[in-house]
């Protein structure tokens, strides 16, 4: 039990997800008593037990499912007949209790200028686990960004190789220009990203499309991409542009509209 507990502390520590499962109720011989954990981590291996055999091999897939979809789930197993499903022949019932841990969302600013600036602040406060990324060493700093948790200055093609996107990752490209897009974007296409946004106008997104799509690259994957990024909601400096932008990453997190709350009298 006490390598469970200091697993978590070290997910914690290393911004990581796994799923914790716990016998939380038995009935009648069970494997395993009220209390057992598990952790399952992403790439399917585990740590502690809740059983062992079918029931095991159940609860890891629920699990994997539940680092996927981010939701708890209550599993109940009967114990009797595997030849209607049950998960073995012990005679009794179990419960366990699945439960996602999930690091803090991370948000990515590529581009520590002025708007990254501001977006890495905004986001800092709402609760984002902060990564800054610029090929331009003296803008990736703690001096230069202040609210971020962790600085890759690197270019941006190399940036998954440094750090691990996921699903709950939001790439917000604050660039300083378009060739610097064309040169890094097709690597962050082929990660997990759950949101990639790209600063700047119509016509300088319809260019890069253009130079992309002559890279190889499909329509279909800068259908990703929101470009230009954020909600239209008249921003001119660069933390109104920051609180644009991230409306839109937390309207799409969301499932927001993105309308206003007002509705017809």
């Amino acid at each position: 039990m006490n390598l469970i507990y200091k697993a978590l502390f070290e997910l914690e520590t290393a911004h990581m997800a796994a799923a914790l499962c716990t016998v939380v109720k038995t009935s009648g011989s069970t494997p395993r008593h009220s209390r057992s954990k598990m952790l399952v981590y992403p790439d399917g291996h585990i740590l502690g037990t809740v059983g062992g055999g079918e029931l095991e091999n159940r609860v890891r897939k629920e699990a994997l499912t539940s680092l996927r979809d981010g939701q708890p789930r209550l599993l109940s197993y009967k114990m009797t007949d595997p030849s209607n499903g049950d998960v073995g022949v012990c005679g009794g019932q179990v419960e366990v209790f699945v439960e996602p841990i999930l690091p803090a969302p991370m948000l990515v600013v590529i581009g520590g200028g002025h708007v990254g600036k501001a977006v890495a602040h905004l986001a800092k406060w709402l609760g984002f686990h902060v990564a800054i990324s610029d090929d331009r060493p003296e803008f990736c700093t703690p001096e230069a960004n202040p609210d971020g948790d962790e600085f890759f200055p690197v270019p941006m093609a190399e940036l998954p190789l440094h750090l691990n996107i996921t699903r709950q990752t939001a790439l917000v490209m604050t660039t300083r220009g378009n060739n610097v897009d064309i040169a890094g974007l097709p690597s962050l296409l082929e990660s997990q990203a759950g949101y990639i946004g790209i600063i700047g106008s119509r016509k300088r997104w319809s260019e890069t499309m253009k130079n992309l799509n002559e890279l190889g690259i499909t329509d279909e994957q800068l259908k990703r991409v929101h470009s230009p990024i954020g909600l239209g909601i008249g921003a001119e400096t660069p933390e109104e542009i920051a609180v644009s932008i991230m409306a839109e990453v937390l309207m799409l997190r969301g499932g927001g509209s993105g309308n206003q709350m007002k509705g017809p009298r």
